[in-house]
C-alpha cells in the first residue's frame, strides 16, 4: 500500500494550490499525493470557468482572499516558475462594475464600505459619474455602481491550474489518476483512501478538495456535505458596433447578468435562480437563458448590444454549497485529520490562493495564520447556520 502525509482528493484549482503551498512551505517535510480523476480536466470547474479575479464580496474574509488572490497573480510568474519558464496568466486587468437599482443602493454601499475598509481599490460611482466614465451605459434605473480601480479582471484559468501543478510536481508532489471509491476511518481518523482500481494510499491527513464531487466524496465518510454539481453556461458574442470608451469591465446588471470582453468579442451569461437550478451531471449548453434573461438584460443596459449574434457557447459544473454558496474550509471537528476545501461556487479558481495558503497554515502550524478563516469551517454546515455572501456572480 502507498503511504502519504498529505492526501488531496482533487486536482482543480484548489487542490493543487494546496499541494503547492504545502510543498513550498519550508515548515513541511512530508509527502504529497494529489488524486485527481480526470486529467484531463474536461469536466471540471477550474478551465470552464470565466477566469475572474475580484475583491468585491460583502464577507470581509472573501474580500482579503481576493486581495490575496491579486498579489499571488502579480508574482505568479516568479513564485510558479519551473526550468525558466515562467507563466503568462493573462491577467487584464478591467475591474468589476457592479450596478445596482434604487432597492439595491444601500445593499452595495454596505459592501462598499467592508471592501475599502479592508483595503480594496473600489470607487463609487453616482449615476452622473457612471455616465462619464462608461458612456455606452444606459444608466436608466440604476442608483449607483461600485467599480474595481486596480487589482480585479480575469486570467486564464486554465495556465493557472496547469502552473500550480507543474510546480507542485517540481516540488515533489505525486499526482495520481484515479476514482476514490472508499475512505477508510479508525479510532484516530482517516487512515487511508481507496481507489476504484482497488489501489490505497496510507495518510497522515485527507483533505477533501473534489470540487462538485466533494459531497459525494465526503458521504463516503458518513460526512452530509450540501455540495454538488450545478451547471452554469457562457455565451460567447461578436457586436458590430464599437463600444466608445474605455475598455467594458466585467459588468454585473441588476438582475445578475453579467458580460465582459473577450478577444474580439464578448462573453455572458448569468446563475440561475435556486428554483430553476439542480443538481447534475449533464454538462450541456442551456440556450434558454440566453433568448429569455441574458440577451435583454445585456441589451437593455448596453444598447449596441441589441444587435449581436451568439459564436458559441460552454458549458461547465460549479461546486455548489446549497446552504450558503460560501466556501467551506477547514478541519472536521471530530475527524481532525479530515480538512475540507469546496463548496465555492464559482469562486474557486480566484479563491485557490487563499484556500491553498490556509491549508497549508492548517496542517503545518495547526491552526490559520494570515488570515482567520474559521467562519468557513464545516461548523456552520453541521448547525445549518448560513455564512450569506451577497456578491454571488
Amino acid at each position: 500500500m502507498d503511504q502519504a502525509d498529505v492526501v488531496i482528493v482533487g486536482g482543480g484549482a484548489v487542490g493543487s494550490a494546496s499541494a503547492y503551498f504545502l510543498a513550498a512551505s519550508g515548515d513541511f517535510k512530508g509527502r504529497v499525493v494529489v488524486v485527481e480523476r480526470d486529467p484531463t480536466y474536461a469536466r471540471a470547474s477550474t478551465p470552464l470557468s470565466v477566469g475572474g479575479i475580484r475583491q468585491q464580496f460583502s464577507i470581509r474574509e472573501n474580500v482579503e482572499i481576493g486581495l490575496f488572490a491579486r498579489r499571488f497573480i502579480a508574482e505568479a510568474a516568479d513564485l510558479l516558475e519551473v526550468d525558466g519558464e515562467r507563466p503568462d496568466l493573462g491577467f487584464v486587468e478591467n475591474g468589476y462594475l457592479f450596478l445596482a437599482s434604487a432597492e439595491g443602493r444601500p445593499i452595495l454601499a454596505e459592501n462598499h464600505a467592508v471592501q475599502t475598509a479592508a483595503g480594496a481599490d473600489i470607487v463609487w460611482l453616482e449615476p452622473d459619474a457612471l455616465a462619464k466614465r462608461f458612456p455606452y451605459l444606459n444608466t436608466d434605473g440604476i442608483a449607483a455602481a461600485t467599480f474595481g480601480e486596480s487589482g480585479e479582471g480575469w486570467i486564464d484559468p486554465n495556465t493557472l491550474l496547469q502552473a500550480l501543478k507543474r510546480k507542485a510536481r517540481s516540488l515533489g508532489v505525486d499526482y495520481v489518476t484515479g476514482e476514490v471509491a472508499a475512505i477508510d476511518r479508525g479510532a484516530d481518523g482517516v487512515e487511508r483512501v481507496v481507489l476504484a482500481d482497488g489501489g490505497a494510499i496510507a495518510c497522515g491527513t485527507c483533505v477533501i478538495a473534489a470540487g462538485a464531487n466533494s459531497g459525494k466524496v465526503a458521504g463516503l465518510l458518513g460526512v452530509s456535505l450540501p455540495i454538488g454539481p450545478r451547471v452554469r453556461t457562457v455565451y460567447h458574442i461578436d457586436c458590430r458596433e464599437r463600444l466608445d470608451g474605455p475598455p467594458l469591465p466585467l459588468t454585473i446588471g441588476t438582475t445578475g447578468v453579467f458580460v465582459r470582453p473577450e478577444g474580439s468579442g464578448y462573453v455572458c451569461g448569468v446563475s440561475q435562480p435556486e428554483e430553476d437550478d439542480p443538481e447534475s451531471w449533464e454538462i450541456e449548453v442551456d440556450w434558454r437563458w440566453w433568448e429569455e434573461v441574458v440577451w435583454p438584460a445585456i441589451a437593455e443596459r448596453i444598447p449596441a448590444f441589441e444587435a449581436v449574434k451568439t459564436t458559441g457557447a460552454w458549458a461547465g459544473p460549479y461546486d455548489y454549497n446549497a446552504l450558503d454558496q460560501n466556501a467551506v474550509i477547514g478541519r472536521h471537528p471530530e475527524i481532525a485529520n479530515l480538512i475540507f476545501a469546496t463548496g465555492f461556487s464559482g469562486h474557486g479558481l480566484q479563491q485557490s490562493p487563499g484556500a491553498g495558503r490556509a491549508l497549508m497554515e492548517l496542517i503545518t502550524a495547526g491552526g490559520f495564520r494570515t488570515l482567520d478563516l474559521s467562519r468557513f469551517g464545516i461548523e456552520r454546515i453541521l448547525e445549518n447556520r448560513p455564512l450569506k455572501e451577497r456578491n454571488v456572480v
